[in-house]
């Protein structure tokens, strides 16, 4: 879409970098909506920059869900159809002070993020998917931000495309931005019925071509124990020492059923963190299947080993918490064929070849599906995400930019004539 620019100043890499800028990282300790007060000045900055555009109905609420609508430019019964991107940053890696960079034409060799910090081919294969494209990368010791500010980029890149191309008829076109969705909380507050679309894209995916609906359903368990801390001189008999019983909770569970050991459809228990002693220890995993009976059975599997770990040391000195955080988008995706139909041909009138497979995560959409909201996820071009790695190649931002103008000139195409 080089075409974009006669009245445009940012191209899309501009204002995706000038997003980067924004540290917009979520937390998962927070009892706050949003998690944190930092993501509301990157809200607000796009809640201007909506303004500016022309888009109207913009609402930011209490909440930090921003809102606004691209009105129709013609009269008929037309779906409302949305566009949804998150505006929080992983807590996995710092998303403070990032210094992206842009290398330009890219040969397909290493790259040297900072001195001494590189990003190899060898661990990184997915380089070379991208030679002779312009990469967007970091310095090595902060995430990018792709996820999902290249997202927003791509959305609002295509919504001043169609402002400047009015020829392009469509209806009413809903965005929405919010934070929280990296710690499975984005989909929580958001209001679907002032949304008022029929169905809605979360553009979130990875790289070129990706098209998902189908994702995990997603579960967290806390694991705790109870020991008995005694002066370990004289402990025989007496003592239950609460982090040793943890590692051995750890080791009963299937060994190779974990994140890296699996792909695919392949369910997995991932231990996010541990912490205590003798007297206290907890464990915390998220638990992942995209079969609703595999699923429930390792929800079980971790019930069943709490329970013999009691049983062997005769007191309840193990309790597992299981909280189920979102499901398989799926089931109510496939009664609604049709808008990945539309979504598919977007891609290919934008020279995409859509590549069809499972989210090995989750996204907002799966939340909002469940809610009424059927919500497809399309790429945005970032890839490593949630790491020093990360980066984008600015000629798939611009494709995916196409994509969603194309998805949205396809509807009223269909709905119109």
């Amino acid at each position: 879409m080089s075409d974009l620019t006669p009245r445009q100043v940012l191209t899309i890499q501009e204002r995706f970098i000038r997003y980067t800028q924004f540290d917009t990282q979520s937390a998962e300790d927070s009892q706050t909506v949003p998690s944190t007060r930092k993501q509301l000045l990157f809200a607000q900055f796009l809640k201007e920059e909506m303004e500016e555009e022309g888009l109207l109905d913009v609402v930011l609420d209490g909440n930090g869900y921003l809102y606004a609508t691209l009105p129709a430019n013609v009269e008929g019964d037309i779906p409302t159809v949305g566009f949804i991107s998150h505006y929080d940053t992983s807590p996995d890696c710092s998303g403070e002070n990032v210094k992206a960079r842009v290398i330009k034409d890219y040969d397909g060799g290493d790259i040297e993020l900072s001195p001494g910090i590189w990003s190899t081919t060898e661990k990184f294969p997915e380089l070379l998917c991208h030679v002779g494209e312009d990469l967007i990368v970091t310095d090595g010791t902060t995430l990018l931000g792709a996820d999902d500010k290249a997202g927003i980029a791509e959305i609002m890149h295509a919504v001043a495309y169609l402002r400047q191309h009015p020829e392009i008829e469509h209806g009413d076109i809903r965005i929405a931005f919010n934070p929280d969705e990296e710690i499975g909380m984005g989909a929580h507050h958001f209001d679907v019925d002032a949304f008022g679309c029929q169905w809605a894209y979360t553009v979130d995916g990875g790289d070129a071509g990706e098209l998902e609906y189908e994702n995990f359903n997603a579960a967290s368990a806390v694991v705790t124990f109870n020991g008995i801390s005694v002066h370990p001189g004289y402990a025989k008999g007496k003592m239950l020492n609460a982090a040793r019983i943890a590692t051995e909770f750890a080791t009963m569970l299937p060994q190779h059923e974990i994140p890296e050991e699996t792909e695919g459809y392949e369910g997995f228990y991932h231990l996010t963190s541990m912490k205590g002693g003798c007297e206290k220890a907890q464990l915390n995993y998220i638990i992942r299947d995209h079969d609703s009976e595999k699923f429930a059975r390792r929800k079980g599997i971790m019930r069943q080993v709490a329970e013999q770990i009691n049983t062997t040391y005769d007191t309840k000195v193990c309790e597992v918490q299981v909280q189920d955080q979102y499901y398989n988008m799926l089931e109510k995706v496939r009664p609604a064929r049709h808008i990945i139909d539309i979504a598919m041909q977007a891609m290919a009138d934008a020279g995409v070849m859509p590549k069809v497979q499972p989210i090995r995560g989750g996204t907002d959409g799966a939340q909002l599906s469940f809610r009424g909201l059927p919500c497809p996820n399309i790429f945005t071009g970032a890839v490593n995400f949630h790491g020093p790695h990360e980066f984008v190649s600015i000629q798939v931002m611009e494709k995916a930019a196409r994509v969603i103008v194309n998805i949205i000139r396809n509807i009223c195409t269909a709905y119109h004539h």
